[in-house]
């Protein structure tokens, strides 16, 4: 049996990422994330410090997303393709952090993003 949601809809809204296994995160360009949301659909994309652009298309149950994933290195030029599950949790101050497992280069990685509130 699945957990409901307690965290609301991803639609619309945008993250940066704030650190990573993978690379060095920019933490003043940092790559950001637009996601949206509908009928247990995600998808989205980003670009940044070390991607020209990504797209995502996946799945949410519960407050646990899973997504495909591809992306071109803003470095080498590389495509990169993989997937990943991320857990959805709320910081202090009630952004929506992505807490994001996958696998890159045959091995596993981790990264966390966490929402831009406005204001």
């Amino acid at each position: 049996m699945t957990s409901p949601a307690r965290i609301a809809s991803l639609d619309g809204r945008r993250f940066r990422m704030v650190s990573s296994t993978t690379s060095a995160v920019d933490h003043e360009a940092p790559s950001i994330f637009e996601y949206f949301e509908r009928d247990g659909a995600i998808w989205g994309g980003y670009e940044g410090d070390t991607v020209t652009f990504g797209k995502f298309v996946g799945t949410r149950t519960g407050d646990t997303i899973w997504v495909s994933f591809v992306h071109v290195l803003a470095a080498s030029g590389a495509v990169v393709t993989g997937d990943g599950e991320s857990d959805l949790e709320l910081t202090d101050d009630g952004a929506i952090r992505l807490v994001e497992h996958y696998e890159m280069h045959g091995l596993p990685q981790l990264s966390v993003c966490e929402e831009i509130l406005a204001g």
